[in-house]
């Protein structure tokens, strides 16, 4: 299947080296399968043991879900040429807003949808400053993080009485029988409703983008806005619409991390602690396309799950702060070698109707 196939997926490229270091990696890890099966007790038969987990699975699943909402939130602001940085902050208030809606209403759902709203007015803010007034994005994007980072722990501090909110209901898991106990793949099965709705929206996200009208405005809107304003379509019109759906997504993520756990966090960066960075990451290294920042998302995922499992259980002698660096310098290598990213041509560009 080609990359245009899947609307450009970012990942690969043709190059002799990079099939050698996809090549070498593969290798690798047949040799760390063999070597584990072959020797159970030895540290490549733990590593195999952890990896095949299908608590692994889970963890993965679960720390996906808000970094892949933000990403897709991503997609939508930037391919309608509006650089939305402030997916962290989006994320932030809808943790807390979505914890403190379910505290006073009792129902976590309805703590989703309150997240889903702070987020959703913070995002119109947002789209207004650089829509209408034209003010720089980054710095927007930026001033919507430091805001909700202030924000959110000021009020659970005054809600509250500290930084941390007390515990409420969560949404519970979806499991499934006799499939929930496949070894590994099991997990798909004993899942939070957050992780099947982020795959539906991966999926639903791909066929706006790609094959639907609102989507090729979208995609007009930040290659050629010239070009979309002479078909008759308001550019304004549709950079408002995809920065509000963007903070829809970046809504239910929030919420969805806050209302897993039951319980917001604001000490330091909060509880979101970089996910919504981490997003912009995956949505760049997946070419702008649902599906390439689903599976980057993942692979973050993956490997920050390795990470904590790794800190959790001690199993080789080798400091933690260095083993919390793995999916970080993992990323980094991976976007060096792997990397390819075209950036619309006019996002963070300002359009007023009649510019030549």
């Amino acid at each position: 299947m080609s990359n245009d196939s899947l609307g450009g997926i970012g990942f690969g490229g043709d190059l002799p080296w990079r099939r050698i270091v996809v090549g070498a990696a593969a290798l690798g890890l047949v040799v760390l399968a063999v070597a584990g099966l072959l020797a159970p007790e030895s540290d490549a038969g733990r590593l195999l043991d952890i990896l095949t987990a299908q608590s692994t699975l889970a963890a993965t699943l679960r720390l996906s879900v808000p970094i892949a909402f933000a990403a897709l939130g991503g997609i939508f602001a930037e391919k309608s040429g509006v650089i939305n940085i402030g997916l962290e902050g989006l994320l932030i208030i809808a943790a807390f807003s979505g914890v403190y809606l379910a505290d006073v209403t009792g129902s976590a759902w309805m703590g989703v949808l309150g997240g889903v709203v702070a987020s959703t007015v913070l995002a119109a803010l947002f789209a207004v400053v650089c829509i209408e007034f034209q003010a720089d994005q980054i710095i927007a994007g930026l001033a919507v993080w430091l805001i909700a980072l202030g924000l959110a722990p000021f009020a659970s501090q005054v809600v509250y009485g500290g930084p941390n909110t007390t515990s409420v209901e969560t949404v519970g898991t979806l499991t499934i029988p006799v499939l929930s106990e496949i070894p590994f793949f099991g997990a798909l099965f004993n899942a939070t409703p957050f992780v099947y709705l982020m795959f539906v929206a991966v999926a639903l996200s791909w066929y706006v983008i790609n094959r639907t009208t609102f989507g090729r405005w979208v995609r007009a809107s930040g290659e050629n806005p010239k070009a979309l304003d002479t078909a008759g379509v308001d550019v304004h019109h549709v950079r408002y619409a995809a920065v509000l759906l963007s903070g829809v997504l970046a809504g239910v993520g929030g919420a969805a991390l806050s209302l897993s756990l039951g319980q917001f966090t604001g000490n330091g960066p909060t509880m979101v602690n970089g996910k919504g960075f981490i997003a912009i990451v995956a949505y760049l290294f997946g070419n702008y396309n649902p599906v390439g920042a689903f599976l980057s998302t993942v692979l973050f995922a993956g490997l920050d799950a390795l990470q904590l499992t790794l800190q959790a259980r001690d199993v080789f002698d080798i400091p933690q702060p260095l083993v919390r660096t793995i999916p970080y310098l993992t990323v980094i290598v991976v976007l060096a070698l792997f990397g390819r990213t075209r950036t619309p041509a006019a996002a963070g560009d300002h359009y007023e109707s009649g510019d030549d």
